[in-house]
């Protein structure tokens, strides 16, 4: 019951929360593989094999994942690149542990003095360690991770410290599924300007999956940013629209947007142990990320798995927004067979 007790004292943290930028480290935030970026880019209830899930939720640590690799890997627009590595193993006594690496490189930059004369190039890239812990009891399953967060503009640096904490229902006889997790709770160790720490993108999600019998579908619904309700965004510089009669509509919060924008959903088509296919929509994405005069389609998001052997490969293709997607790849493998090859 540590686990528990553990993630009530995390709670009081998410009155911390920020968002539109105002948080720092926000790629603790992006989803590092191909599976949670199809669910809409979270997932607090769906388990899986994939070892990558630990990112999702610590809570989402199962005996499938036991001794499994998994290596992930994403190009963002531009030069911006993600790589991902996860390690999911079983100590028997100690429990479930999960190890996890993700690396975003922003590519060289150009550098010009106030002048405009130009000094060279430099880099951008971000990086975090991750150590996640479950412990099972009856039908829950109880996570933490802890992060140790770096961000790297040139020669500057600025290092932070955060934490997961979930817990997991997983019905008895049904497959169906609820977890709650608070993620991102943490503090700034270094900051890039002296004294000056922002807050983390904290984030606390509720999520539920089901499975209708005798149906080959699997649905999961999550709810995101549950500490801070009101999570739209208004462009100040919006000089709205003028009708005939000059009169000028600016737009105006109202509740179904802001209920709307803290909820993603995704769907997983079953054909067979080796083959599934996912669909994901996350509002909050399509809803800031949509150009002027279209979507392109942001927020939606497909993809597959497919199971050959002992080997996983999951795709997802992301739409950020009508100028660019994204398309994500994850090569998982079970290392039983080496294990007791060695034994």
């Amino acid at each position: 019951m540590k686990q528990l007790a553990t993630f009530l004292l995390l709670m009081p943290f998410a009155a911390q929360a920020q968002l539109g930028g105002r948080a720092a480290f926000p790629f603790l935030s992006l989803p590092p593989s191909a599976q949670l970026a199809a669910l809409g880019g979270m997932n607090a209830s769906a388990r899986s094999s994939d070892p990558t899930q630990l990112f999702g939720s610590p809570a989402l640590l199962n005996a499938e994942m036991d001794h499994t690799a998994a290596i992930s890997y994403v190009a963002y627009v531009g030069d911006i690149k993600q790589s991902t590595a996860a390690y999911v193993f079983n100590t028997q006594k100690r429990g479930r542990f999960g190890l996890g690496f993700t690396y975003l490189n922003y590519g060289d930059i150009e550098s010009y003095d106030a002048a405009g004369n130009p000094l060279g190039i430099f880099g951008v890239n971000e990086y975090a360690f991750t150590g996640a812990d479950s412990y099972t009891k009856g039908q829950f399953t109880f996570g933490l991770a802890a992060k140790l967060a770096v961000s790297s503009i040139a020669v500057n640096r600025a290092v932070a410290v955060a934490g997961d904490a979930g817990v997991l229902y997983k019905h008895p006889t049904q497959d169906f599924t609820v977890g709650l997790v608070l993620k991102n709770a943490g503090y700034m160790l270094k900051p890039y300007i002296a004294s000056v720490r922002e807050p983390l993108p904290l984030d606390l999600q509720f999520g539920t999956t089901i499975k209708p019998e005798h149906m080959p579908l699997r649905f999961t619904l999550t709810a995101h940013h549950l500490q801070k309700w009101d999570i739209q965004y208004l462009d100040p510089n919006d000089a709205g629209t003028t009708n005939a009669n000059g009169d000028t509509t600016r737009a105006s919060k109202n509740f179904g947007d802001n209920l709307a924008r803290h909820f993603t959903v995704g769907a997983e088509l079953l054909l067979g142990t080796g083959f599934h296919v996912r669909v994901g929509y996350n509002q909050l994405q399509a809803r800031e990320l949509r150009l002027a005069n279209t979507s392109g389609a942001a927020g939606f998001s497909f993809g597959a798995m497919l199971r050959i052997s002992q080997f996983q490969l999951d795709y997802t293709h992301a739409t950020l927004q009508a100028a660019g997607s994204s398309n994500y790849f994850t090569l998982s493998r079970s290392l039983d067979s080496f294990l007791k090859k060695k034994e």
